[in-house]
């Protein structure tokens, strides 16, 4: 083993958390707010983006206004976090988790959920303890990742986790610009916010599977 062995940052929702469906929910229901038509789940995935209101101005062609997003935003965390409860782990998770552990290695989780909600529902699924670190975002929701990711990292000082031993695997975009941002890898799953197309534009490794995420992982920091 080396001295600084690979390390895992999870993303959170559409990755560990297959919450796509809430996800629709509550976006078709902020939208609503406001009068504008449902979209389906191939044009969420085509269209999203982070942060948030660029997403919302490619469907409606322009920024939402203060007031428009404030409402959007608000309707979207209320129906989302009431669907989410229902919703489970992605499909082998709970086992790549266990396993990684088991061979000594070490992995985080990094959302862009509100820290308060984050912590009791990764506590609630019993996964809490397979990591180091569980970050959620602090301050507004219209934001990216990189900034959160270099004070997730920050916090991790001391404990052998390097930036350019760390593979981050999230569904998004944004977690490839993140990652770049401090020197670190990623790993990008279909499963969640981005069509395959959307995600392979970043660049990086575009997988099916978190399996082959976590496979692709080692081979990366090889």
């Amino acid at each position: 083993m080396t001295a600084h062995p690979t390390h895992i940052v999870w993303d959170w929702n559409g990755t560990l958390l297959h919450d796509i469906d809430a996800v629709m929910v509550a976006t078709n229901a902020s939208f609503a707010e406001l009068g504008f038509p449902p979209i389906t789940l191939a044009t969420y995935r085509d269209l999203y983006v982070v942060p948030v209101p660029k997403f919302y101005e490619r469907l409606m062609g322009r920024l939402p206004t203060d007031e428009e997003w404030i409402v959007m935003d608000e309707a979207f965390h209320r129906h989302y976090w009431a669907a989410a409860e229902s919703a489970g782990l992605a499909e082998g998770a709970r086992e790549l988790l266990q396993e990684w552990e088991r061979e000594g290695l070490t992995q985080s989780l990094l959302s862009l959920a509100p820290h308060e909600k984050l912590v009791p529902l990764v506590r609630f699924h019993g996964i809490d303890r397979h990591f180091l670190r569980v970050d959620g975002r602090t301050g507004p929701s219209h934001t990216s990742k990189a900034g959160h990711l270099v004070r997730h990292l920050a916090a991790l000082d001391g404990t052998g986790v390097t930036a350019g031993r760390t593979v981050l695997i999230g569904d998004a975009v944004d977690d490839a610009l993140a990652a770049a941002h401090v020197g670190a890898r990623a790993v990008l799953y279909t499963g969640g916010s981005h069509s395959r197309s959307s995600l392979e534009s970043a660049g990086v490794p575009v997988v099916d599977s978190l399996a082959e995420a976590v496979r692709t992982a080692r081979e990366l920091a090889e």
